[in-house]
């Protein structure tokens, strides 16, 4: 069989989502996850605010038409200066409020690879990180350090985890998709392989007390890490054999071979058999290129 490449554009397009809502209608929910820091809800990923003696520090920050609807959350927890916005990936939905707030003074903070995909998506020119890593980075503000990982090559090329030390709290961004088949943006970098990596280095570098922000659905912990861990790992042992086999995907798909997780976690952003098409086709290619 020919190697096959399931493309974003034949798979599904984030930018589709943006388009088909009505804005007026969504509302920014806000959890508590420690003393001064908070997750917001809205419509994309979900966002990381901490507030402090030294400015609010902004993770992500969703779509351009939610902008106002996201600060004026924010002021609710402070009036304090939003210093700067940390995007963990390139993704719209993640990363859509960026001119907005660069047209504000904030500054954007990105990994090098994110800057270079917003780049050649034509971003304005305010939307662009003014600071990018290429590993680890790490913020000294509000009486912590605010320390981030890159990830080579897990949901895109650039993800990053962001661990606030001292708060026992850190945001993955959509290397988890809490309750929910992930997304991998093969076209974008990623990589199966990748996110199974991430997600187990994870669990290696937290506690049972942590509490962890993911990149969609709702707040969880390492107990809700490993949940999703065991489940992404069973999904690789069911279908890497039948991609060792050399089965083409049409077979695969009339096998359903995840039926039994398609109904607890195919209803998210991922369908079942887009799921099924983008991760399969990954494990096969990898072991037939």
């Amino acid at each position: 069989m020919k190697k096959t490449i399931i493309t974003l554009a034949a798979s599904l397009s984030i930018a589709s989502v943006a388009v088909a809502q009505d804005w007026d209608k969504i509302e920014i929910k806000t959890t508590k996850v420690a003393d001064d820091l908070y997750m917001l809800e809205g419509e994309g990923g979900n966002l990381g605010v901490s507030i402090g003696e030294d400015g609010v520090f902004l993770i992500d920050d969703q779509y351009a038409p939610l902008t106002e609807k996201i600060v004026a959350a924010i002021r609710k927890l402070s009036n304090d200066k939003i210093h700067f916005v940390f995007n963990t990936h390139y993704h719209g939905d993640h990363t859509g409020g960026n001119e907005n707030l660069g047209k504000m003074g904030i500054d954007i903070v990105a990994h090098d690879d994110v800057y270079k995909r917003l780049k050649e998506s034509d971003t304005a020119k305010e939307g662009l990180p003014i600071i990018t890593f290429n590993d680890m980075l790490t913020f000294h503000l509000n009486g912590m350090d605010i320390k981030t990982r890159h990830y080579r090559s897990a949901h895109t090329d650039g993800d990053s985890i962001v661990y606030f030390e001292g708060k026992n709290v850190i945001h993955m961004a959509d290397i988890m998709f809490n309750e929910a088949y992930p997304y991998v943006d093969v076209d974008g970098g990623g990589s199966w392989k990748g996110v199974l990596i991430a997600v187990k280095d994870t669990l290696n570098q937290i506690d049972d007390q942590t509490k962890i922000i993911p990149g969609h659905g709702p707040l969880t912990d390492k107990a809700g890490l490993k949940i999703y861990y065991d489940v992404l790992m069973d999904i690789d042992s069911i279908l890497r054999p039948l991609a060792e086999k050399g089965l083409p995907l049409d077979q695969v798909k009339k096998m359903a071979p995840l039926k039994k997780y398609d109904a607890d976690y195919g209803n998210g952003f991922m369908n079942p058999d887009t799921f099924l098409s983008i991760v399969y086709m990954d494990i096969y290619n990898h072991i037939n290129r």
